[in-house]
C-alpha cells in the first residue's frame, strides 16, 4: 500500500492542530475520539496495540483513559509517525512506522484497536487474520467501519461494508461481540457537491460518470439514502478472541 499524505484537509487525515475550524471537521474529529473513548472502555489491562493509528491522537487518547495500558501505535505513514512521536508520544504511547497488511512484533497485545482501517486495506479478511496471531487469548480486537455507502464518494475506500459484512469479516476467527457502538453523522449534501467545507475537497469527482460504469454503487447509495436519508452511519465492535478468558 502507499502511504496516505499528510495533507490535513483531506478525507484520509485527521490531524487536530491543523484542522480547519468548519463544522465538518469539528464533528468529524468528535466522532473519531468518541470511537476512542468506546474502545478504552473495552480494552483490557497490559499492551494495547493501535493500528493504523494516523498521526496519535487516538493512541493518546486511549493511554489518557487507562493507565492501566501500554499503547503501540502503529502507521504506514513516516510523515503522520513524525508527528505523533513529536505531539502524543510518552512513557506509555510509542510509536512506530508499519504496513497494517504486514505487520508483526515479538510481543502479544492484549487489545488490538483498528478504527476505520479495513475499508481501505485491499484483503481486510487477510489484515484480520494478521493481526489473531499478536492477539493474547481471550484479548479485545476493537475495530470500526463505515455502515453506509462511501466508496463511491470517497476515492480512497475500496470496499462497502454493512453490519453484517462487518460481523461476516471477523467470524471464521471465533470472535464473540461483547459491545458495539453505532454512530451517525448527517452531511449536508450542498456541501459535498459544492466541496465547501476543507475536508470535502477530495471527495471523488464526476459522481455521474463514475455512478456510469458502477451501477451497483449507485443503488446502494440511493438505498441508504431513501433508508437513512443524507447521513453517514458508523459502527465500532468489540470483541474477545477465543481462549483464555480476560475480563469480561
Amino acid at each position: 500500500m502507499n502511504a496516505p499524505g499528510f495533507d490535513p484537509d483531506t478525507l484520509e487525515r485527521l490531524v487536530p492542530h491543523r484542522l480547519t475550524d468548519d463544522a465538518l471537521s469539528r464533528a468529524t474529529l468528535e466522532l473519531h475520539l468518541e470511537r476512542y473513548r468506546f474502545a478504552a472502555a473495552h480494552c483490557l489491562p497490559g499492551r494495547v496495540l493501535d493500528i493504523a493509528c494516523g498521526v496519535g491522537y487516538g493512541s493518546a487518547c486511549l493511554a489518557g483513559r487507562r493507565e492501566d495500558v501500554q499503547i503501540t501505535g502503529v502507521d504506514l505513514s513516516p510523515e503522520a509517525i513524525r508527528f505523533a512521536r513529536e505531539h502524543y508520544a510518552s512513557d506509555r504511547v510509542v510509536f512506530e512506522v508499519g504496513d497494517a497488511m504486514a505487520f508483526s512484533s515479538p510481543h502479544r497485545f492484549g487489545s488490538i484497536v483498528s478504527l476505520e482501517t479495513v475499508e481501505h486495506l485491499p484483503d481486510p479478511a487477510g489484515f484480520v487474520a494478521g493481526l489473531v496471531p499478536l492477539l493474547e487469548a481471550g484479548g479485545r480486537f476493537i475495530a470500526s467501519v463505515p455502515t453506509t455507502p462511501s466508496v463511491d464518494g470517497n476515492p480512497h475506500h475500496l470496499h462497502d461494508f454493512t453490519r453484517r459484512k462487518l460481523h461476516r469479516l471477523v467470524a471464521p476467527f471465533g470472535f464473540t461481540e461483547i459491545a458495539s457502538f453505532p454512530q451517525v453523522q448527517p452531511f449536508g449534501l450542498r456541501s459535498v457537491l459544492t466541496r465547501g467545507e476543507s475536508r470535502t475537497k477530495d471527495v471523488r469527482r464526476n459522481l455521474p460518470a463514475y455512478y456510469l460504469r458502477h451501477p451497483g454503487s449507485l443503488a446502494r447509495r440511493i438505498a441508504s439514502t431513501l433508508r437513512h436519508g443524507f447521513a453517514n452511519l458508523y459502527l465500532t465492535v468489540a470483541w474477545r478472541a477465543p481462549g483464555g478468558e480476560r475480563g469480561t
